[in-house]
């Protein structure tokens, strides 16, 4: 989109730079922050900014013109700090078994092998799990996890 006004226009005071620029002269600073303090001072449209294009800021800094995008976003939009930072998480995972299945399922891990195996699987674990309702569905990999945390339960 050569000529399209930008949407989202990062105009830094000098202080504001002279702390972007305070980062990059660091040695010790994280390379995704400096990254973005590289990218807002590249794209500054205040009185000692270059004003680059994103494709140009992008190039420049070898990151793509996206990433740009989103930062200048995001400092417009969350101010110069969180722009910097990076995003948090926004998945949040809920603990599929509680600590009262986990101790079921280290209960059940101790106990006598089903009818005609050696010794209980993942799997075979994570089905019993569920034929006794502890939980609706639980994956072995959750299973395995469980285990490895409570080995010392576990050793014979």
């Amino acid at each position: 989109m050569p000529g399209a006004s930008k949407r989202y226009v990062v105009t830094l005071s000098a202080d504001e730079r002279a702390a972007l620029e305070a980062i990059l002269a660091k040695g010790t600073v994280a390379a995704q922050k400096r990254r973005h303090a590289s990218i807002l001072l590249a794209v500054d449209e205040g009185g000692h900014g270059p004003a680059m294009s994103d494709s140009e800021a992008g190039e420049l800094i070898g990151v793509t013109v996206r990433t740009v995008e989103r930062t200048r976003e995001r400092c417009v939009n969350d101010g110069l700090e969180l722009a910097l930072q990076r995003k948090p998480r926004s998945r949040e995972r809920t603990e599929r078994l509680d600590g009262e299945a986990e101790a079921r399922l280290v209960q059940i891990a101790c106990s006598e092998a089903p009818e005609g195996r050696a010794r209980w699987t993942l799997r075979l674990l994570s089905e019993r799990l569920v034929e006794l309702e502890i939980v609706d569905s639980v994956a072995h990999e959750t299973v395995r996890r469980v285990l490895k945390k409570h080995h010392q339960t576990l050793a014979p």
